[in-house]
Formats: structure tokens, C-alpha cells, sequence
């Protein structure tokens, strides 16, 4: 085997790590994301656990954010919770940190 073979093989490897560990982040900040609008929409307990499901299962529909800001925005409308636009992407993008933390210290215990 060659050496190029042996760094390429690496390279693809690392790529599936880094995926699976950003697909692992990002299904933690919806879920994270799910059970603080859960809470402004006042559920609680399973209600709560099965709204944030629902706001990481809506991350399956296209590439990117906006379909889970579409959820919580689409979801605070219909419940009449007060929250801009600016204030969800902010809050998101505040969890996205939470969320890389608590994966990263997860990996390491």
C-alpha cells in the first residue's frame, strides 16, 4: 500500500469523524433549542421532551438552519410567545457553543 493511499484513507476517515461529530452537535443544539422554546410555550415534562423531538426531526428537511428556526418561529406564533426573529438565531447560535461543549467533554469521559 502506498503512502498516498495510506494519507487519503486518513483524510476520509477524519471527514467521517468530523461529520458524525457535527451531525452529534447540531442534534444537540435543536434539542437543547426545542426544550427552551418548549419552556416560553409553557409545556413541560414528556410534552417538552417530545416538542424538542419535533424541532430536531425538522432539521432532516433542507440543508442548513432555517428549517428549525421556521419550527420554533412558526411554533412561538402559534402560542403567541414574544421573540424576534434576531433573538432565536441569537439564541441558537448561543446553544450551538453549549452544545459543542457538552459533546466535547462527553468524547473525553
Amino acid at each position: 500500500m502506498s503512502t498516498f493511499e495510506d494519507r487519503e484513507r486518513a483524510e476520509e476517515a477524519k471527514y467521517a469523524h468530523d461529520s458524525a461529530l457535527q451531525f452529534k452537535v447540531m442534534n444537540r443544539r435543536n434539542k437543547l433549542l426545542g426544550l427552551w422554546a418548549a419552556d416560553l410555550m409553557n409545556l413541560s415534562g414528556t410534552e417538552a421532551e417530545t416538542y424538542a423531538k419535533s424541532v430536531v426531526m425538522s432539521d432532516l428537511e433542507e440543508p442548513g438552519d432555517e428549517d428549525v428556526f421556521r419550527k420554533v418561529r412558526s411554533d412561538f406564533d402559534a402560542k403567541g410567545v414574544d421573540r424576534s426573529d434576531a433573538r432565536i438565531r441569537e439564541h441558537m447560535a448561543e446553544l450551538l457553543s453549549v452544545a459543542r461543549e457538552q459533546i466535547m467533554k462527553e468524547k473525553k469521559d
